[in-house]
C-alpha cells in the first residue's frame, strides 16, 4: 500500500488537500453535510490507491521488429502484444517504450480493458537516420484507477535490439578483371563456371591413393596416371575500408566516411549476389569473411557499428590485406592520401590480384576558397596518379557522386587510360605552375 500511496496523482492529491481542508472546515463552522463532502473526499483517492495496488495483474509482453534490419534512413515496425494470465481484468493500461534519442521520442499508448486471460496488441513505427545497433525497450506500463487518482508503474525487463545498417544501392552488372583466382593441384585449364571439377591427369607419384588411377588414361600413355584433384577457379574479392579520420571531411550522415561505408555496403552486397567469396578489411584490424549463408547479414552488421578513427594507419591496412591474400579482387574505397600513402598501396600488387581504388577527394565535401581547393586537387591527382603508377586501377570520387554511375568506371576499359592521361597533364600543369 505504500506505493500505491506514492503514485497518488496531482489530482489525487487535491482530492486529499481539499478533503482534510473541508474537513478543518466542517469541525470549526460545525458543519456536517460539508463534513461528509470531506469523508468523501478523502475517501476517494485512498479508495483509488487500495484498488491499484491490491490489483496483481499478471501479464505477459512480447515484442517484435519488423524488421530487425533496416537500411539508414528507413523505418521499422514495433509490434507489442500483451496478455492478460491472471483472472481479474484490467484497467486502462498505459504504455512507454524506451528508445534511444536516435530513433525519435518515446512512444505513449494506451491499451484498453484487458479480461481475463484475453491479449491485445498495440504497433508503433520508428524511423533509423544514423546506423548503428540500438536497445528498444524495455517496456514500461502503467496502470491507473478509472478516475485517474492513482497511477502505479511497472517495466518489463526484456528488450530488443534494432540493426540500422548502412544504405545499400543496386550496382549494374560489370566483368571485373582479376576476379579468379584458381585452387587444386595446379590451375584449371579453363574456368569451370557450373562447379565441376576439371578432369585432368598427371603421373602417378609414389603416396597416391590408388582409388585416383585414371585407367583409361593410364592405357593410353602406358604409364600409371591419376586425376588430380583440381576445383574450379573461385571468385574471390577483398573489400577495404579506410577508417582514417584524418582522411575524411565532413561529419554526420552527409560526411564522406559515411559515404564511404555506404559505398563498402553496396560493393559487397553486390559482389556476394554476383557469387564471389567476400571478405571485408579496415584499417584498425577487422578482417571478417563472409563466404557461408547469411555473410551478408554479418558484413552488414559490422558496417552498422564501424566509426572513423584516428588510430587508423595504411601500412596496417596493407598489412593486414597481405596477411591473408591469395590473389584475386582487391576494391578499396579510400579517403584523403598523400602520395608517399599512395605508393604503400602499391605492396597490394602481387601476382594474380587486380587492384580497384575509388579515390575520395574528400576536400570537396568542404567548401573551400579557391587557393585551397587547387592545391587539394593538386595533392588528389598527385595521390591518384601515384596508384595508377603502381599498377592500381583509379575511379575519383567527389562530393555528390553517386556509385552505381561510377562502378562501370571499375571494369576494365579505358578510362583508366583516359584518367592517367587527366592525372599526368594536371601534374604537370600544377607543377609548372
Amino acid at each position: 500500500m505504500g506505493e500505491a500511496f506514492r503514485g497518488l496523482t496531482t489530482r489525487g492529491r487535491s482530492f486529499l488537500a481539499a478533503g482534510l481542508a473541508a474537513t478543518l472546515s466542517a469541525l470549526v463552522l460545525g458543519e456536517k453535510d460539508l463534513l461528509r463532502v470531506s469523508i468523501l473526499l478523502l475517501a476517494l483517492p485512498l479508495l483509488a490507491a487500495w484498488h491499484v495496488g491490491r490489483a496483481r495483474y499478471k501479464l505477459a509482453c512480447q515484442r517484435s521488429l519488423d524488421p530487425y534490419r533496416v537500411q539508414a534512413g528507413g523505418t521499422a515496425r514495433v509490434l507489442l502484444r500483451l496478455q492478460n494470465v491472471s483472472r481479474l481484468p484490467t484497467g486502462t493500461l498505459l504504455l512507454e517504450d524506451k528508445l534511444p534519442y536516435a530513433l525519435g521520442s518515446r512512444p505513449r499508448l494506451v491499451l484498453d480493458r484487458l479480461g481475463a486471460q484475453q491479449a491485445s496488441s498495440v504497433a508503433y513505427t520508428v524511423r533509423a537516420e544514423l546506423r548503428g545497433r540500438y536497445e528498444v525497450g524495455p517496456l514500461t506500463l502503467r496502470m491507473t484507477d478509472p478516475f485517474g487518482l492513482c497511477e502505479m508503474t511497472r517495466a518489463f525487463p526484456s528488450s530488443d535490439r534494432l540493426t540500422v545498417i548502412p544504405q545499400v544501392t543496386p550496382l549494374p552488372m560489370v566483368r571485373l578483371a582479376g576476379e579468379y583466382v584458381g585452387t587444386g593441384d595446379s590451375r584449371a585449364r579453363s574456368v569451370a563456371v557450373h562447379g565441376e571439377d576439371d578432369a585432368a591427369t598427371r603421373e602417378y607419384r609414389q603416396g597416391d591413393d590408388l582409388r585416383r588411377v585414371h585407367w583409361r588414361s593410364t592405357a593410353r600413355v602406358g604409364e600409371l596416371m591419376v586425376r588430380r584433384e583440381e576445383q574450379p577457379w573461385e571468385s574471390r574479392a577483398t573489400v577495404v575500408l579506410d577508417t582514417r579520420s584524418y582522411g575524411h571531411r565532413g561529419e554526420g550522415p552527409t560526411g564522406s566516411f559515411e559515404w564511404a561505408v555506404s559505398a563498402v555496403a553496396s560493393i559487397s552486397v553486390h559482389l556476394r549476389q554476383s557469387g564471389y567469396k567476400m571478405r571485408l578489411v579496415t584499417d584498425v584490424g577487422a578482417d571478417i569473411e563472409a563466404n557461408e549463408i547469411g555473410g551478408d547479414g554479418l558484413l552488414l552488421d559490422h558496417l552498422a557499428e564501424v566509426k572513423s578513427t584516428a588510430r587508423g594507419d595504411i601500412s596496417t591496412l596493407v598489412d593486414q590485406v597481405r596477411r591473408r591474400s591469395d590473389g584475386g579482387l582487391v576494391i578499396a574505397v579510400l579517403g584523403l592520401l598523400t602520395e608517399a600513402e599512395a605508393r604503400l598501396l602499391a605492396n597490394l600488387r602481387t601476382n594474380g590480384t587486380t587492384c580497384i581504388g575509388f579515390a575520395m577527394d574528400t576536400h570537396s565535401w568542404l567548401n573551400l576558397p579557391a587557393p585551397a581547393r587547387a592545391e587539394a586537387d593538386k595533392e588528389h591527382a598527385a595521390s591518384a596518379l601515384a596508384l595508377l603508377q603502381n599498377g592500381w586501377r583509379v575511379v575519383p570520387v567527389k562530393h555528390g557522386d553517386q556509385l552505381p554511375t561510377l562502378w562501370p568506371k571499375a571494369a576494365r576499359g579505358m578510362q583508366g587510360f583516359a584518367l592517367r592521361a587527366a592525372m599526368a597533364e594536371t601534374v604537370t600543369i600544377g607543377g609548372g605552375r
